[in-house]
């Protein structure tokens, strides 16, 4: 194992610029933000030469969908971080604050009900970007998936944001067919035909939209996109699942402005040390719904970003 020659505080201040050391030795991998996901050829070119010329010449993917080039010398990390602007690339995605924003591919996936790419790279812009210099009481992490299926497990992260598609049934232009093809398209089961008509469980219905388009004779035409928004959930040491706000929201402004009320909610009444979940669990669910469904935060978002809260952070990871 070779010996350790780089101190603790240049340890440190490179781990804030996105170097993290690699364990037994003095190079450092360096964490490349990808927005969400996504990257240029020329982009990928890009990494591929940096990684040879000053890595081991491995890149390895995050579970947050950033990227990894490893066996960075101390001494070249400055000259790596050089080399890969040229295409508009950047290191990062470490602290106690907002982390990269994690999207799956629901803008070409057959499923999807919304332009994550879009939304990722406008939250990325607001609140990776915008935010970077917000401190928080750890990191937070948020992540888009276009339907529920759930890829990238939004009730899992801090925040996450599930698209929807809210059926508008018809009754009158239901026949009550003996074989549905609306019951045969419900993945879930939360749909039947009873008494002549078609009946939806609302509170078993996840909004997936597979249903919209496949009455023969219109019940279901179209349908309202809309998105779920999870808060507090977790993953790693300790685990908890997101709970749903008890609104779906209907405009991507609504959900721009909720992402910003949690984040200022997190900053404000949030202890240093502790994720989102137990911020939630302390104060209670119901508490922080209403404070989220309301607009106080945002009229005291000054108030709240200038006081001098979480000077350390809590994030150690």
């Amino acid at each position: 194992m070779a010996s350790l020659t780089i101190s603790a505080a240049d340890q440190k201040k490179v781990k804030a610029l996105g170097f993290l050391a690699n364990k037994g030795t003095d190079n450092f991998s360096g964490r490349i933000i990808t927005i969400n996901g996504k990257l240029t050829a020329a982009q990928n070119k890009c990494l591929s030469e940096a990684a040879e010329l000053y890595g081991n010449g491995i890149v390895t993917f995050t579970s947050r969908l950033t990227i990894e080039v490893q066996g960075i010398p101390f001494d070249k990390i400055e000259d790596f971080r050089t080399y890969i602007a040229k295409e508009g690339l950047v290191t990062g995605g470490t602290g106690s604050k907002v982390r990269p924003i994690v999207s799956c591919k629901g803008t070409t996936c057959q499923y999807g009900l919304i332009d994550t790419f879009g939304l990722s790279e406008e939250i990325h812009e607001v609140f990776f970007n915008g935010y970077a210099d917000v401190k928080l009481p750890h990191k937070f992490k948020i992540a888009v998936g276009g339907c529920p299926n759930n890829c990238v497990k939004p009730d899992l992260n801090d925040l996450g944001i599930v698209g929807q598609m809210i059926p508008n049934f018809d009754e009158d232009s239901c026949h009550g067919c003996k074989k549905c093809p609306v019951v045969d398209s419900c993945p879930i089961n939360v749909t039947e035909v009873a008494d002549g008509v078609l009946k939806i469980d609302e509170e078993k219905c996840n909004h997936c939209g597979r249903c919209v388009g496949k009455c023969h004779f219109d019940s279901i035409e179209d349908g309202q996109v809309g998105y779920k928004i999870y808060i507090g959930g977790m993953w790693g040491k300790r685990v908890a699942h997101g709970i749903p706000l008890t609104k779906i929201f209907t405009s991507k402004e609504e959900v721009m402005e909720t992402i910003e009320k949690t984040i200022l909610f997190f900053r404000e009444q949030g202890k240093t040390g502790e994720r989102l979940a137990q911020t939630v669990e302390r104060i209670g669910f119901e508490n922080v719904n209403k404070q989220l469904l309301s607009n106080d935060l945002l009229d005291r978002k000054k108030e709240i970003l200038e006081a001098k809260l979480h000077l350390e952070g809590g994030a150690t990871c």
